[in-house]
């Protein structure tokens, strides 16, 4: 069975940390992806199910910052989606893009899925833990390391602050299906 898959059924967040000497100034950052869609072919052997998502690299929002000095403003908010759509390139290349390639159930309805994404040229493997949340729910966790994609990670302040290399990327979403069991 084919859904459709989106902001409508999850969330795609992505996560950053700050490291340097001068890391205590800035903030850890939870960053939403706010237009995605995709396709997950859920069958009957979850060996055999596949997902597709595209994410639109324009369509970032930070959602919190932790830690810092002082809490971000919103202003501040979009100064850093927009400092970061620069740095994705949004306007020349405005796709991520991740089609998996294996599904490996685990024993709690979770497991694992592999597959590559594709960000600015560049495709790279990447592997996602998935767990059952109940209902349908699943959660997806990864890890994106910026610098393999040709990504420099943000720095200021001549370097003493800088974004960590690897991303947290977490997906939130429902999979049941209106009307059918467990739906």
């Amino acid at each position: 069975m084919a859904i459709s898959v989106g902001p409508a059924r999850g969330t795609l967040i992505l996560r950053t940390s700050r490291q340097g000497l001068a890391a205590q100034a800035g903030h850890d950052l939870t960053i939403e992806v706010t237009r995605w869609s995709g396709e997950a072919v859920v069958a009957e052997d979850p060996a055999a199910s596949t997902i597709t998502v595209t994410a639109d690299t324009g369509s970032l929002r930070v959602v919190a910052g932790t830690g810092g000095v002082k809490p971000l403003s919103e202003r501040e908010k979009q100064e850093i989606a927009a400092t970061a759509r620069r740095l994705l390139d949004s306007d020349r290349r405005p796709e991520a893009t991740f089609t998996s390639a294996e599904v490996t159930p685990g024993a709690d309805g979770g497991g694992t899925v592999t597959g590559t994404l594709a960000l600015l040229g560049r495709e790279r493997p990447l592997r996602l833990e998935v767990a059952h949340l109940g209902g349908g729910r699943y959660r997806a966790t990864g890890r994106i390391v910026q610098s393999e994609y040709g990504v420099k990670p943000y720095s200021a302040f001549f370097g003493a602050l800088k974004l960590a290399d690897a991303v947290e990327v977490e997906v939130e979403i429902d999979l049941s299906v209106p009307g059918a069991p467990g739906g």
